[in-house]
């Protein structure tokens, strides 16, 4: 039975339902957020175990945005990228120096983010 809490912010209302059922089905407390500012005054609201942020979002507060304001927050806090670019952005930027721990690919394969939140959470 778990205990943690994710905050998952993107704008895009299937991915959040379709994160949120998968990881409520592991039993963990799910936050979500639709836009960049939210995510992050959710994230001081509700201090999180991990967070899932997806990059490019309608507003102008692209994740690497909330990944620097999370980082202030909180240096160690587990913090994923959701990317619909996926491998491409690897070799664009460097997710490690925007604050990301790793990066989960759209559509989330449900097997794969269960594996990555209970590595990330152990």
């Amino acid at each position: 039975m778990s205990n943690k809490k994710i905050l998952v912010i993107d704008d895009d209302p299937d991915i959040l339902e379709a994160v949120t059922v998968v990881l409520k089905s592991e039993n963990y407390t799910v936050v979500t957020a639709t836009d960049g500012q939210d995510g992050v005054a959710k994230f001081k609201s509700e201090k999180p175990d991990m967070v899932l942020c997806d990059m490019m979002m309608e507003k102008v507060d692209a994740g690497s945005k909330v990944a620097e304001m999370i980082r202030k927050e909180d240096k160690n806090v587990p913090l994923y990228l959701l990317s619909s670019v996926g491998r491409a952005a690897d070799l664009n930027i460097d997710i490690n120096k925007q604050g990301f721990n790793g990066v989960l690919q759209k559509p989330v394969d449900p097997q794969s983010l269960i594996a990555e939140v209970k590595k990330a959470l152990k």
